[in-house]
């Protein structure tokens, strides 16, 4: 009974699992919640988006006239000397004079192909495309998370697995020893049973390294400090809702970057009109009031005023007609339908990788479940035979041979058991990420 109880605390340890050490508890949604504030690719995004709105607050402006106002003060002193036809001659020197202008125009474009329309579309066209990203980024960032996280979670399960090992082969060491005291077994035994048990002790250095190595991934994505400490927890959860046809229906809806490959054909066609526009005239009101004074002290010429002033409104309308550009827009034009042919067959191409994507994944992710049952019932018979051979051990009806190939076979029982859990949440994931459904 001693043994029964001893593996059947141990069998519970993989899955309770606890540490002597108290850290703080992080879950998946804690790290996410982190990588979402945290993360440099998303606040990169982030401010990419942050500049298409400031662009998209300004749109208005391409509706509104252009107002300037120009003023100049100029200072003369000269000296002139002036020789008529009659022979007549006038000589003056330091002739001083002042000029003052200004002058405020307006400028408005009244039409101009509707180019300015398809800017301001545009604009609130960027908005969205920079959102988009973002939720690209996130998505990305998401399953990033998710897999790293649940890759630490499988790591920690195979810890407590080597541990669980360790554990019988600490019985396998005191069975040997007592054997050996009392006459009844050999050493080469009682050595090998302490160079496996050794075994088991470096396996466990290196997974415990390993741990640690994966939690400073996990702490670089969700940007915090290095050697941030805590503990992950025991289990790998899964959905099992998931139909390929209802993930193949809302992927074209819903994956950031098919959406985001719509989005920029989006923004394309809005580019080739603007590209149209310019065939077209531009019409613009133009308006002016001007102000001009002059004073001179003195004049050579009597038929110079003294002082002058001018000032005044004036306005009218102004068209610019295209006529010959060497056939700039035309190439341009041609450009830009390039572009959105080019953009469609991305399109194209892109959903066509989704859906075999999608559709690998699903087929993975019910391989993966039916290899999960299969171990869940493997994992208990490989239990059931290392107790069996440990208390046939201990009877003296076994030899030490038949326990470790039971053992073996248990480990490799865990490490199918543990890889198919893994398996099974990254397919999930991968299909939960295609589908665009990590970010509500």
């Amino acid at each position: 009974m001693k043994y029964r109880l001893i593996l059947f605390i141990l069998s519970l340890s993989l899955f309770t699992g606890t540490d002597a050490t108290a850290q703080k508890m992080l879950s998946v949604e804690d790290a996410i919640a982190a990588t979402l504030k945290n993360n440099y690719d998303i606040l990169l995004l982030r401010n990419d988006s942050s500049s298409y709105a400031l662009d998209k607050a300004y749109a208005r402006a391409a509706f509104l006239p252009r107002l300037n106002a120009t003023a100049g003060y100029v200072a003369n002193n000269n000296n002139q000397k002036q020789k008529f036809s009659d022979g007549t001659k006038r000589e003056s020197n330091a002739v001083r004079s002042s000029n003052l202008t200004g002058s405020v125009q307006l400028n408005w474009t009244l039409f101009d192909g509707f180019k300015m329309f398809a800017t301001r579309d545009k604009l609130n066209e960027l908005v969205k495309l920079g959102e988009l990203n973002i939720r690209n980024q996130m998505i990305s960032s998401i399953a990033a998370i998710i897999n790293n996280y649940y890759n630490i979670v499988r790591q920690k399960q195979q810890l407590k697995a080597i541990e669980e090992q360790m554990g019988i082969n600490e019985e396998r060491v005191k069975l040997a020893e007592k054997k050996f005291s009392v006459g009844l077994g050999a050493k080469p035994e009682l050595l090998q049973a302490k160079v496996d048990l050794n075994a088991q002790k470096a396996a466990r250095l290196r997974q415990q390294t390993l741990i640690e190595q994966l939690k400073e991934q996990l702490n670089q994505l969700m940007n915090v400090e290095m050697n941030t400490r805590y503990e992950v927890t025991d289990s790998i959860p899964f959905r099992k809702d998931i139909i390929i046809t209802d993930v193949l229906n809302i992927a074209e809806a819903s994956n950031p970057s098919l959406l985001v490959i719509k989005k920029n054909i989006d923004i394309a066609k809005l580019t080739m009109k603007e590209r149209k526009a310019d065939k077209y005239p531009v019409v613009s009101f133009n308006s002016a009031y001007n102000y001009s004074k002059t004073d001179n002290k003195k004049v050579v010429n009597p038929f110079t005023p003294l002082y002058s002033r001018n000032n005044g409104f004036n306005y009218g309308v102004g068209i610019t007609i295209p006529i010959l550009n060497g056939f700039n827009v035309k190439r341009q034009i041609q450009q830009s339908q390039l572009d959105i042919d080019y953009l469609k067959l991305s399109y194209e191409s892109q959903k066509s990788k989704i859906d075999l994507g999608i559709t690998n994944a699903f087929k993975d992710y019910e391989l993966q479940k039916k290899m999960l049952a299969l171990e869940e019932e493997n994992i208990l018979l490989a239990k059931e035979n290392v107790y069996i051979s440990v208390e046939r051990l201990r009877l003296g009806i076994s030899t030490y041979l038949e326990l470790r190939e039971t053992q073996k076979s248990l480990e490799q029982a865990y490490d199918r058991l543990i890889a198919a859990r893994y398996n099974t949440k990254l397919a999930e994931t991968e299909l939960l990420r295609l589908k665009g459904d990590l970010v509500k």
